[in-house]
């Protein structure tokens, strides 16, 4: 509840007074961030439901609570997309005039910075699978395997990263090169497309690999509407 009231007291404030301010994008920002913990609460309120001692929960309690994350280890993945939505936010402020160099080229090194943190950042420990036990069960202080035996999270998740930065910094290094409306607009549209590649590599950190792989399926379909209707 605390999440959910902090979310929509965030979206009132931008909607009706800072959207057009300076504080403009940190508040668009903190809306992606909660937006992600709110997600994460709701996973584990899910869970807990579920638990041993719940009613009717058997043996999928303990499956939940080892799949569940943590509000807290959501903040990671949370500070990542806030910090890609306040780099994309204030490319946006100069979407009409253009005229600045130094929004597109600030959003593609926190783009490119973002894009290696998800990339070799460890998977989250509470989405480990049978050979990466969970902290508090069984073979708590075992580390995860190396070489071969990597995870599929551990090999996927760079090239999700790698899709996002792509996806990102193109559009970014041509509005950094030219600052005009059109492509600065065009940069603006990328990185918001490219907030699909960056939640599928967060998921795939954490454990999902299939849920972010799913997820990236849908960048051909983004690419589709966003010729008909702009993305921003």
């Amino acid at each position: 509840l605390a999440v959910a009231t902090a979310l929509a007291a965030t979206v009132w404030a931008y909607d009706l007074r800072l959207k057009h301010t300076p504080a403009g994008p940190a508040a668009m920002a903190t809306a992606r961030g909660l937006d992600l913990l709110l997600g994460a609460t709701a996973t584990v309120s899910a869970a807990r439901r579920g638990a041993p001692g719940a009613p009717g929960a058997g043996g999928a309690g303990d499956a939940s609570r080892r799949t569940a994350v943590p509000p807290l280890t959501a903040l990671p993945s949370a500070a990542v997309l806030a910090a890609h939505t306040y780099a994309v936010t204030a490319v946006s402020r100069h979407e009409v005039q253009g005229g600045s160099t130094a929004a597109p080229l600030g959003a593609l090194a926190a783009a490119t910075v973002l894009g290696a943190l998800t990339a070799s950042t460890r998977p989250d420990p509470y989405h480990r699978g049978p050979a990466h036990p969970a902290p508090y069960g069984p073979g708590a202080g075992r580390r995860p395997p190396s070489g071969p035996r990597r995870s599929t999270a551990q090999r996927v998740t760079p090239l999700l990263a790698a899709v996002y930065v792509r996806t990102a910094a193109r559009p970014l290094l041509h509005a950094a090169l030219n600052p005009s409306p059109l492509l600065t607009g065009r940069a603006v549209g990328g990185g918001i497309r490219a907030m699909i590649p960056l939640q599928a590599a967060l998921m795939s950190r954490s454990g999902a690999t299939a849920g972010g792989l799913a997820l990236l399926g849908l960048v051909p379909l983004t690419r589709r509407l966003a010729r008909k209707v702009s993305p921003t």
